[in-house]
């Protein structure tokens, strides 16, 4: 049963991630295709690293009691998929986080500018 703690782990990962998803609508509630695009792109990519450096002999699979053992080709275990979709996830997820709050703070400050420009006219006035 210990051969599943780690996808499992990934898994339970995936899913909390997805509900911070859906509870601030960042990526894949806000826009399905490009999120599925972005995170599909990014995994792609990073498996023919990782297939790369294998064919180079830089990366080697080791050997660990808490993975399935199923093997996607040799040396590339399934939960490398499942870890990199997870990394480019929680990549997205804090990228739009930080585009929001970044957008936000912006339109705040904005707010304020006009709050005290139009204020500070009117208190000459009196």
């Amino acid at each position: 049963m210990t051969g599943l703690a780690y996808l499992g782990a990934l898994l339970l990962s995936l899913g909390g991630l997805a509900l911070l998803d859906r509870r601030f609508r960042l990526a894949f509630w806000e826009d399905p295709r490009r999120a599925g695009w972005t995170v599909g792109i990014g995994v792609a990519a990073f498996l023919l690293w990782d297939v790369a450096g294998l064919l180079l002999g830089i990366f080697a699979r080791g050997d660990s009691p808490h993975m399935t053992g199923i093997l996607l080709a040799p040396e590339l275990p399934i939960e490398e998929v499942f870890f990199l979709t997870l990394l480019c996830y929680v990549a997205l997820l804090a990228w739009r986080w930080f585009d929001r709050t970044a957008s936000l703070r912006a339109a705040g400050a904005r707010a304020l500018r006009a709050s005290s420009s139009g204020s500070g006219g009117s208190e000459e006035a009196s």
